[in-house]
């Protein structure tokens, strides 16, 4: 589902690639009189973005320390026992200085290593981006209750000019960075969240420097770059098969020999926008099906019987396939799908002719096609 303001509000994952032989030092002080005997949990992400702990240690005398080698540097969280909230971290060899307070380990800083450093000045920034947006949403709150229209109106603006705002500081950020693993991730989010145009995201991209197209965040948007050009209104679309719900495999190609017209339909019955687009696609199926107009369903689910009963519930008669991987399907992977609802109209060749068709338009293209046929 489309996330507001992914760029700018919230913590980017990271990775480095400094290879200091030494290993790191992660050392931490926490203000506020915290008990000795504190537990502090240093924690990454695996694969599918999943929590996972790495090591423990604890607070004495408000102090605490990890080390150990980090072959591949990559971003941390430091979790507080009985502590909400984390304090991400780059990890990598060197020494790294962490402070927070206790009571507001959000306001966490840190410095040490370059990467850390160069994620503080993104950091503090950002931060401030993040307290007007909440003073303008407490603001719209307020006024909301009184029924004060005007206000609600004059935020409503206001708040899309922060929105352009928040943009802009991620991508000058990124031009004016290129050495930062900040930089990458940034890019990664405005490639994902189609925040700004491919052309201005290459050209962002390319302005790395060449340590940084090494790191795994880079090497993950060039493949995300490259899939695009073969998912492309025009292009032909690539093939894939994933298993049915019966178990059996079946392939794109199987469905597009057999149909003048064929949407590749990226849902899930987790995603509400999905299940309200449903109806709409129906209609159409039905309408248009004896004409040649097929559907294949791209389930992005990771249960098989919330999927199973999401295709029964919604009445989705046509053929379905799913990894049942989330957004790691291999499909998704190939088709660059960040978010969904996502959607490919292919000709009788296979052709890429239209792309996220929906409601109204969807029918108005599939009438123009089937009639010319």
């Amino acid at each position: 589902m489309k996330r507001l303001l992914a760029i700018t509000l919230g913590v980017l994952f990271l990775s480095s690639c400094n290879s200091d032989p030494k290993g790191y030092t992660l050392s931490g002080t926490i203000t506020g009189e915290p008990e000795n005997g504190t537990k502090i949990f240093l924690k990454t992400t695996d694969s599918i973005n999943q929590l996972i702990d790495i090591d423990t240690t604890t607070v004495e005398n408000g102090l605490f320390s990890f080390s150990g080698n980090q072959s591949g540097p990559k971003m941390h969280y430091l979790f507080v026992d009985k502590v909400r909230g984390n304090v991400p971290v780059i990890l990598e060899n060197g020494t790294i200085e962490v402070e927070f307070p206790k009571d507001s380990i959000e306001y966490a800083k840190l410095k040490g290593t370059e990467q850390n450093e160069l994620f503080m000045d993104f950091l503090d920034e950002s931060r401030k981006l993040s307290e007007r947006a909440r003073s303008m949403q407490n603001d719209m709150r307020v006024a909301a209750q009184q029924q004060d229209t005007a206000t609600v109106t004059a935020l409503r603006e206001e708040f899309i000019e922060f929105q352009e705002d928040a943009k802009n500081f991620n991508i000058d950020f990124a031009k004016n960075n290129p050495n930062a693993f900040v930089s990458v991730l940034v890019i990664g989010n405005l490639l994902a969240t189609k925040a700004v145009p491919v052309d201005e995201i290459k050209s962002m991209f390319e302005g790395l420097t060449p340590e940084m197209k090494q790191t795994e965040p880079a090497k993950k948007i060039a493949e995300q770059l490259e899939n695009l050009k073969s998912t492309e209104i025009g292009a032909v679309a690539p093939d894939f098969s994933a298993p049915t719900p019966s178990g059996d495999v079946l392939a794109l190609s199987d469905v597009t020999s057999k149909a003048k017209l064929t949407l590749v339909d990226f849902w899930a019955g987790w995603c509400r926008p999905c299940r309200a687009e449903n109806p709409n696609i129906v209609s159409v199926y039905k309408k248009y099906h004896d004409k040649g107009f097929d559907v294949l369903g791209v389930s992005l689910d990771n249960k098989e019987d919330l999927w199973k009963n999401a295709i029964a519930s919604d009445g989705l008669e046509w053929n379905h396939i799913s990894n049942l991987q989330r957004f790691q399907d291999p499909i998704a992977r190939l088709y660059n799908i960040n978010a969904i609802p996502a959607a490919f109209l292919l000709d009788e060749n296979g052709v890429i002719v239209a792309r996220d068709l929906r409601g109204p338009a969807l029918e108005e293209k599939v009438a123009e096609i089937l009639g010319k046929s």
